[in-house]
């Protein structure tokens, strides 16, 4: 593959791997009977146009779920990690904990983290269940084996593990700061705060992308790379990698056709 590696994204799937590219998405899964299906297209939204910074960081987020749509409908066999009971079951019990917290006589300050490691619990629970792990370990050593021309581990440095320590603490100074307002327009203030956290959360993640060396960066990717290490990837098996390769070559193949 001549030239700059072309910056990917991923998600990992229950049966599979999502990889996408600024242009392109593809996905690969494995199918009951053993064998491979692959599915791919061109984004309809793409982060890339919006300049603003503080809808530059949710505008990302947005692209990367807006392929999930399109997904399903090109590859119906792929599963999505919250189609689980198990994982719908604890998003219900985690909004019910966070409603007993925000009730609570803990200070402010402490209510909002509490409720920011709650919201945590759904995401962690459904990267423990099944394949899921060790297909996030695949879709990060396919992805970092093809950008740095050398075999990776399971961790990645862009992974969104990395924008779990700033999006907890910019999420809690700015609950703190929608609690203080008239009770009216709090449930305002909370929607307006989260927007803000994702937003400075975002570009906190990619000065940190930017700076790998700098001894602040280090610092704040040390939770992510511990969490990927210890909770959110597993070692994949060979046929683990082949889905996650074969949904990058597909990726690749659209980028490069997108191109021409």
């Amino acid at each position: 593959m001549a030239g700059e590696p072309i910056r990917l994204g991923g998600m990992a799937l229950p049966n599979g791997v999502l990889v996408h590219g600024p242009r392109a998405w593809a996905c690969a899964v494995r199918l009951p009977d053993g064998s491979l299906k692959v599915a791919g297209g061109r984004k309809r939204f793409r982060a890339s146009s919006v300049r603003n910074p503080v809808l530059r960081g949710p505008a990302r987020l947005a692209e990367a779920f807006a392929v999930l749509p399109a997904m399903r409908r090109a590859l119906p066999e792929a599963r999505l990690p919250m189609e689980k009971p198990s994982v719908l079951a604890s998003m219900a019990g985690a909004a019910a904990a966070v409603h007993v917290v925000r009730g609570s006589r803990l200070s402010a300050s402490a209510r909002e983290l509490v409720t920011g490691l709650i919201a945590l619990a759904p995401a962690m629970l459904s990267l423990r269940t099944g394949e899921l792990a060790a297909y996030h370990g695949a879709e990060h050593v396919s992805i970092g084996t093809y950008e740095h021309g050398e075999t990776r581990a399971k961790e990645h440095e862009r992974c969104g593990s990395h924008l779990v320590g700033p999006l907890l603490a910019t999420s809690a100074i700015g609950g703190v700061l929608a609690s203080r307002v008239p009770k009216r327009l709090e449930a305002t203030a909370r929607g307006v705060a989260q927007v803000g956290a994702v937003a400075a959360s975002v570009e906190i993640f990619s000065w940190m992308v930017r700076h790998p060396k700098h001894p602040l960066a280090r610092a704040l990717a040390k939770p992510g790379h511990e969490l990927q290490h210890r909770i959110a990837t597993a070692e994949p098996s060979r046929e683990q990698l082949e889905v996650a390769e074969a949904a990058l070559r597909e990726c690749l193949r659209l980028e490069d056709a997108r191109r021409d």
